[in-house]
């Protein structure tokens, strides 16, 4: 096979452990600014248990230094322009879900009385007062780069102009002023507060504006609230290609006809953010999706958690408020920029030559590739049977993949049954619309939806009452648990009899973010795994708790115990032969038990490498306890979300890929899925991707004891390319190579 011309070894004995995070002498360019760390770690006593608190970093803490390095692609000259905005909206963005989800969670902890302490040891009182010293400066480093640096480079550079209305002229201003008479003051709802009009609900991060009046003849001021609607747009264009106007400040300048025989003071915009942590107790509702519904409506009303005002707000403006949002200071935060950097999205995918990434359009897999319609070409089907299939998207497609096996499966009359865990999928989903197509041919289609799915459980119960309506079984989650496997099941009536074809993977069945997220999926008829995937999907739509599997590794039956004897395995292996090896891929890691498995396999002398994007708890490099362990992260074009287990195993090493996390909540709160990787040829692809993340020196960064992520720096035009063009380049060179792939095993 075309991309398998290379030797690869089989073991990764030869592969050098991940870098020490500094820069290679004479590297170019110079890291171009310093990465602030958020973590406050504490210093180690000897012969701490393994349970000490300074053992570990803050979870919250950690999530906010993996922004950090998420902002930095903003700030990092060495990434396109329209990417650099890309990145300033996908911070924000991450900002807004931090303080909904953990900000949030912490707020109810205090609210409740909680006593117990996180794993570093600080009660929910003391990481607010952190994540508050922490968060600050990332939030004005946002609004700065914003102000001072990008708005001038898409003006300077890319010719796209993000002008204030004040700065325009009186024709673009009387423009500007008969398109708000025309299309947005129809929309508007001034909403007064006064002893007759209580303030008003206001929804969950949307943009508004505070508007202070004062009566002419009177002379008595008042405070009204006014929505700036999200239908229109936040960018208003003008005349001249790329100008745009925000529309926030359109309406200010034309608030006085909404309120008319009034004299308006002044109007300043503000925006809040509401608590998501909304919790229930799974066991008292007897209707899953009623429950669902109702806390979708309670998420809308939950408690404010930030408050975010223009800079020369008032005092006595923040102060109404902060009193009637019930906020208090540590609440506010000062905006000299922009209020909401996510609509900057809208740009950033502006069509403007030379400023984004070169485009990618995802490779056929070697051996799904076909050479036009030729009649010896076979189903996917025929394909698998040949040996395991392991795609790699974004740089193999999803669509002719996944996909295809899915709508191949709905098509074929020899498919009887289909079953999918769905988690996540896009909004005008082909797999979904595949299996309601399967369904009313009169095959059997059962789908687990999992409407716990956070953020998207509006979409994922509209999309269960739609396979519903079309004769799918549909199965809402299970109580007490998230669903959260990634699994395809397939039934198929072969010679007389019945054959299992599965997809087991690390991502969603969603066709955009196969685009943008890095994934592994292995497509697979091995009659192990279709018994294991059986049984899952007996588990999950049944009553059939006590499961036994084969090859599948299934949380939360069994996946903690698995590890665990994986690292011991591996300690074991240290002692007797001195080559305990462990590789863990992830995103983020927050389990402190297993935590300190790999303390007790780093004293043992057990080298381990942990590639985590996110936020990792655990402190490499302290002495007696992770000498070891190295911890790297990888950031950049497309969001790593692969999770592959590497363990030596004495050389006969054991590979695995899935939907986990070694977080607790994916080892015990959700049903997830890791599977062994026996094929040689998928065996040595992982290997080889594994090698190429431990020697990237462009995206990579190296995570030190003090809890500090250092950005590796290329010293060679080889070593600048970075590990995702890396791939999109291989992959585009197997394509080149490729000769009639299902020819060969």
């Amino acid at each position: 096979m075309a991309e398998e011309k290379q030797p690869t070894p089989e073991t990764l004995d030869d592969v050098p452990s991940g870098g020490d995070g500094q820069a290679p002498e004479g590297a170019l360019p110079e890291v171009p600014f310093t990465v602030p760390k958020a973590t406050s770690p504490r210093p180690v006593p000897e012969d701490s248990p393994l349970d000490h608190p300074a053992l570990y970093f803050n979870r919250e803490l950690s999530w906010l230094d993996f922004n950090w390095r998420v902002l930095y692609q903003a700030i990092d000259e060495r990434t396109p322009l329209l990417e650099r905005i890309r990145f300033l909206a996908i911070t924000s963005n991450n900002l807004d879900e931090f303080f909904r989800k953990r900000v949030g969670g912490l707020k109810r902890q205090k609210l409740a009385g909680v006593r117990s302490l996180s794993p570093d040891g600080r009660s929910p009182q003391e990481q607010l007062d952190l994540i508050g010293e922490a968060v600050r400066p990332h939030y004005d480093t946002l609004n700065t780069l914003w102000t001072d640096t990008l708005r001038t480079a898409l003006r300077e550079q890319a010719d796209v102009h993000i002008v204030d209305y004040a700065d325009l002229d009186a024709e673009q201003q009387s423009r500007l002023d008969a398109y708000f008479r025309e299309s947005i003051f129809p929309i508007l709802t001034p909403l007064a507060v006064d002893p007759g009009h209580p303030f008003p609900f206001i929804s969950n991060l949307s943009l508004s504006l505070a508007v202070v009046l004062r009566h002419p003849a009177r002379g008595t001021e008042h405070f009204a609230r006014l929505k700036v609607p999200r239908s229109r747009g936040r960018w208003v264009p003008l005349e001249e290609k790329h100008h745009f106007v925000p529309l926030e400040q359109i309406i200010k300048h034309n608030v006085d006809e909404l309120f008319r025989g009034m004299e308006i003071v002044h109007a300043h915009a503000f925006r809040i953010t509401r608590n998501a942590d909304i919790r229930r107790d799974e066991e008292e509702a007897d209707d899953l999706l009623e429950m669902i519904s109702e806390e979708l409506r309670e998420r809308r009303f939950a408690p404010v958690v930030r408050l975010e005002v223009e800079h020369d707000m008032p005092a006595h403006v923040r102060h109404l408020l902060m009193r009637e949002l019930q906020l208090d200071a540590a609440d506010v935060y000062d905006c000299d920029g922009l209020l909401d950097y996510a609509d900057c999205m809208t740009l950033a995918d502006l069509d403007v030559s030379k400023h984004g990434y070169d485009s990618w359009e995802p490779v056929i897999p070697t051996r799904l590739l076909l050479e036009g319609e030729t009649q010896d070409a076979p189903d996917i089907f025929t394909i698998i049977q040949r040996g395991d299939l392991l795609v790699h998207h974004p740089y193999e497609s999803f669509n002719s993949s996944v996909l295809r096996f899915v709508e191949e499966a709905a098509a074929d009359p020899n498919v009887l049954a289909i079953k999918q865990t769905l988690y996540r999928t896009s909004e005008e989903s082909p797999v979904m619309a595949a299996l309601i197509r399967a369904a009313e041919q009169g095959k059997q289609v059962a789908v687990l939806v999992e409407v716990k799915a956070r953020f998207d459980e509006e979409n994922n119960i509209e999309w269960g009452q739609m396979l519903e309506k079309s004769g799918v079984h549909v199965t809402y989650g299970l109580v007490g648990l998230k669903t959260h496997a990634k699994t395809t099941l397939v039934i198929r009536e072969e010679n007389g009899g019945l054959r299992t074809y599965c997809h087991i993977g690390t991502g969603n069945y969603n066709p955009q973010t196969a685009r943008l997220y890095t994934d592994f999926g292995l497509l697979t008829c091995n009659p192990d795994l279709g018994y294991d995937v059986t049984n899952l999907f007996h588990y999950l739509t049944g009553y059939a708790p006590e499961q036994h599997y084969r090859e599948l590794i299934v949380a939360p039956r069994e996946m903690r115990q698995s590890f665990e004897r994986l690292i011991e395995d591996e300690v074991h292996n240290q002692r007797e032969h001195g080559n305990g090896r462990i590789i863990a891929k992830m995103n983020g890691l927050d389990d402190v038990r297993q935590i300190q498995h790999l303390y007790r396999a780093s004293r043992e002398g057990v080298e381990i490498d942990l590639i985590v994007r996110g936020h990792s708890r655990l402190r490499p490099g302290l002495p007696g306890f992770s000498e070891n362990i190295r911890v790297m992260s990888i950031i950049g074009r497309f969001l790593e979300h692969s999770r592959i287990y590497y363990f030596h195993n004495n050389g006969t090493p054991k590979l695995y890929i899935g939907s986990a996390d070694w977080r607790r909540r994916n080892l015990d709160d959700r049903v997830e899925a890791i599977v062994p990787i026996h094929d040689a040829t998928a065996r040595a692809r992982l290997l080889r991707l594994l090698q190429f993340i431990l020697d990237d020196q462009r995206l990579a960064w190296d995570l030190h004891p003090d809890g500090h992520y250092v950005p590796r720096m290329p010293s060679t035009e080889e070593e600048a390319i970075g590990l995702h063009d890396l791939l999109m380049r291989r992959a585009q060179q197997r394509i080149s190579e490729a000769d009639r792939p299902w020819d060969i095993r």
